[in-house]
């Protein structure tokens, strides 16, 4: 077995074991498949790096209008070395196909997460609410 870190170790951070117990309260089933495919699989396959991978997750999930999983991965991609301008930037490319609306919501999430990461500290990875 290797010593690499999964990508959810990276993704979830501190906040991982509070999310797999909350997905798994969900439903068991469900639980292992997000652990196993998405992420055990698909965000730990070859081809683009983490920061990459956690930048496009946010654009999906702007699309989506997911803000519970949006805040995981918004923390995500900062955990995977994305700075805030490049966090921004992604969600600045998603006003022209998905709308403002969409963006400005997720703009919301990205200040909460910033601001109570000033109050915590980046290394006490604050929750954001019931997120994924």
């Amino acid at each position: 077995m290797s010593d690499t870190p999964h990508a959810r170790d990276i993704i979830f951070g501190a906040q991982q074991d509070r999310i797999l117990a909350r997905l798994h309260d969900l439903d068991p089933d469900l639980a292992h498949d997000i652990q196993s495919y998405a992420y055990d699989t698909v965000y730990d396959r070859p081809g683009l790096d983490l920061k990459t991978k956690e930048l496009i997750a946010c654009a999906l999930l702007v699309s989506l209008g997911s803000p519970p999983e949006l805040r995981t991965h918004l923390r995500g991609a900062l955990n995977a070395g994305a700075t805030e301008a490049e966090v921004r930037g992604a969600l600045l490319m998603c006003a022209p196909y998905l709308g403002f609306p969409r963006v400005v919501a997720a703009f919301e999430l990205l200040r909460q997460h910033l601001e109570s990461t000033k109050k915590t500290g980046p290394t006490q990875e604050a929750g954001l609410g019931s997120e994924v």
